[in-house]
Protein backbone atom coordinates (compact mmCIF):
# COMPACT_ATOMS: atom_id res chain seq x y z
CA UNK A 1 0.00 0.00 0.00
CA UNK A 2 1.16 3.52 -1.03
CA UNK A 3 0.82 6.22 0.58
CA UNK A 4 -0.95 7.80 -2.62
CA UNK A 5 -3.67 5.18 -2.44
CA UNK A 6 -4.47 5.66 0.97
CA UNK A 7 -4.75 9.24 0.45
CA UNK A 8 -6.58 8.73 -2.44
CA UNK A 9 -8.86 6.36 -0.95
CA UNK A 10 -9.62 8.52 2.35
CA UNK A 11 -10.61 11.87 0.21
CA UNK A 12 -13.17 9.57 -1.88
CA UNK A 13 -14.96 9.06 1.37
CA UNK A 14 -18.22 11.93 1.32
CA UNK A 15 -17.21 15.31 2.99
CA UNK A 16 -13.44 14.23 3.72
CA UNK A 17 -10.69 16.97 4.18
CA UNK A 18 -7.47 16.38 4.84
CA UNK A 19 -5.03 18.66 7.00
CA UNK A 20 -1.97 18.97 8.95
CA UNK A 21 -3.18 20.41 12.24
CA UNK A 22 -0.76 18.92 14.56
CA UNK A 23 2.65 18.83 12.50
CA UNK A 24 4.23 19.55 9.23
CA UNK A 25 4.76 15.70 8.70
CA UNK A 26 1.15 14.20 10.26
CA UNK A 27 -1.30 14.02 7.41
CA UNK A 28 -4.76 14.11 8.94
CA UNK A 29 -8.24 13.01 7.48
CA UNK A 30 -11.80 14.22 8.82
CA UNK A 31 -15.28 13.89 8.53
CA UNK A 32 -16.88 17.19 9.49
CA UNK A 33 -14.63 18.01 12.07
CA UNK A 34 -13.67 15.01 13.43
CA UNK A 35 -10.75 12.77 13.20
CA UNK A 36 -10.88 9.18 11.59
CA UNK A 37 -7.55 8.46 10.07
CA UNK A 38 -4.10 9.93 10.31
CA UNK A 39 -0.67 8.81 9.57
CA UNK A 40 2.81 10.29 9.99
CA UNK A 41 4.72 10.99 6.35
CA UNK A 42 8.26 11.12 7.90
CA UNK A 43 7.96 7.21 8.98
CA UNK A 44 9.66 4.93 7.03
CA UNK A 45 6.60 2.23 6.62
CA UNK A 46 2.90 3.35 6.22
CA UNK A 47 0.81 3.24 9.78
CA UNK A 48 -2.56 4.38 10.33
CA UNK A 49 -3.91 5.18 12.99
CA UNK A 50 -8.06 4.56 12.39
CA UNK A 51 -10.89 4.76 15.21
CA UNK A 52 -12.60 1.53 15.94
CA UNK A 53 -15.38 0.18 17.83
CA UNK A 54 -13.46 -1.58 20.61
CA UNK A 55 -14.50 -4.63 21.26
CA UNK A 56 -13.40 -4.73 17.35
CA UNK A 57 -10.18 -3.57 18.28
CA UNK A 58 -9.71 -6.15 20.58
CA UNK A 59 -10.67 -9.08 18.15
CA UNK A 60 -8.07 -7.41 15.07
CA UNK A 61 -5.63 -6.57 17.38
CA UNK A 62 -5.57 -10.43 18.72
CA UNK A 63 -5.88 -12.11 14.79
CA UNK A 64 -3.10 -9.16 13.10
CA UNK A 65 -0.08 -8.81 14.29
CA UNK A 66 0.24 -5.52 12.45
CA UNK A 67 -2.61 -3.78 14.59
CA UNK A 68 -1.48 -2.29 17.68
CA UNK A 69 -3.66 -0.03 20.11
CA UNK A 70 -3.18 3.40 18.58
CA UNK A 71 0.11 5.24 19.26
CA UNK A 72 -0.56 8.70 21.13
CA UNK A 73 -4.25 8.22 21.12
CA UNK A 74 -7.25 6.51 23.62
CA UNK A 75 -6.14 2.78 22.77
CA UNK A 76 -9.73 1.90 23.73
CA UNK A 77 -11.05 3.39 20.46
CA UNK A 78 -7.70 3.49 17.82
CA UNK A 79 -5.60 1.39 16.55
CA UNK A 80 -2.41 1.99 14.79
CA UNK A 81 -2.47 0.15 11.70
CA UNK A 82 0.46 -0.73 9.63
CA UNK A 83 -1.10 -2.32 6.43
CA UNK A 84 1.64 -3.36 4.10
CA UNK A 85 2.51 -6.15 6.99
CA UNK A 86 -0.29 -8.17 7.12
CA UNK A 87 -3.28 -7.02 5.76
CA UNK A 88 -4.64 -7.16 2.15
CA UNK A 89 -5.92 -4.09 0.64
CA UNK A 90 -9.77 -5.00 0.80
CA UNK A 91 -9.38 -5.48 4.50
CA UNK A 92 -7.28 -2.05 5.06
CA UNK A 93 -10.10 -0.14 3.37
CA UNK A 94 -12.81 -1.86 5.22
CA UNK A 95 -11.10 -0.97 7.99
CA UNK A 96 -10.61 2.85 6.86
CA UNK A 97 -14.35 2.83 6.47
CA UNK A 98 -15.34 1.53 9.79
CA UNK A 99 -13.29 4.71 11.21
CA UNK A 100 -15.15 7.05 9.06
CA UNK A 101 -18.51 5.43 9.30
CA UNK A 102 -17.67 5.28 13.61
CA UNK A 103 -16.81 9.12 13.13
CA UNK A 104 -20.08 10.40 10.88
CA UNK A 105 -22.20 7.91 13.00
CA UNK A 106 -21.42 10.40 16.17
CA UNK A 107 -21.94 13.65 14.05
CA UNK A 108 -25.33 12.85 13.04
Amino acid sequence: MHIENFRSFCLSLPATSESFPFYDDVLVFKVGSKIFALTNLSSDELSVNLKCDPNYALELREEYSCIIPGFHMNKKHWNSVKPNQCLNRELFYDLVRHSYDLVVKKTN
